[in-house]
């Protein structure tokens, strides 16, 4: 069995924190276990990892507030992290991530209100015809991100997040039109 250096990144279902666990094989000694993560916007933090652990990280040991600090919420976007054990040149592995908890948060807000609406059938179809749609981009910036089209991730991310506040701000959709005028 040979050392396989590999993590993933775990929803933790939470804007304030980032879920990084070691799913990796080691059949030698593990010798300073480090990540990377470059965070949008282009800082850069590297961090002690804790091998064969579900590790997690926040606004405070991500450099974003102070010690002490109340947390705040992690920025959503492509986060570029490398876990790294020495030698550095034969262990390491990287990956690209789209973190969406911020944009997930508000979509799932939308979407609870949904139910609440006193609209008729049309227009409540035209609500998640929607919100489909707003789903399947921020789905798509995932996509992109984990198959490093960073561009195209950034792209479908920033259109969900409009889309979104477009809908909000339109009272969750409650116009109908593009339903009716699409679908029947």
């Amino acid at each position: 069995m040979a050392t396989t250096l590999d993590f993933l990144v775990l929803n933790t279902y939470n804007t304030l924190t980032l879920g990084v666990a070691d799913i990796s094989v080691y059949d030698i000694t593990i010798v300073s276990p480090t990540i990377e993560i470059v965070i949008p916007g282009g800082d850069t933090v590297s961090l002690p990892f804790t091998p064969n652990d579900f590790n997690v990280f926040n606004s405070t040991s991500l450099g974003l507030t102070p010690v002490g600090a109340t947390l705040t919420p992690l920025p959503d976007g492509v986060y570029f992290i490398t876990y790294t054990i020495s030698p550095a040149l034969t262990y390491h592995v990287e990956h690209n991530i789209m973190r969406t908890a911020r944009i997930q948060e508000k979509f799932d807000n939308a979407f609870m209100k949904l139910d609440m609406m006193v609209c008729d059938g049309p227009i409540r179809t035209q609500a998640k015809v929607t919100l489909n749609s707003i789903y399947y981009m921020i789905q798509g910036s995932i996509a992109a991100a984990n198959n490093s089209a960073i561009a195209t991730a950034n792209k479908l991310y920033t259109q969900a997040d409009m889309m979104l506040d477009n809908f909000i701000r339109a009272n969750c959709g409650c116009s109908g039109n593009n339903y009716i005028n699409n679908f029947v």
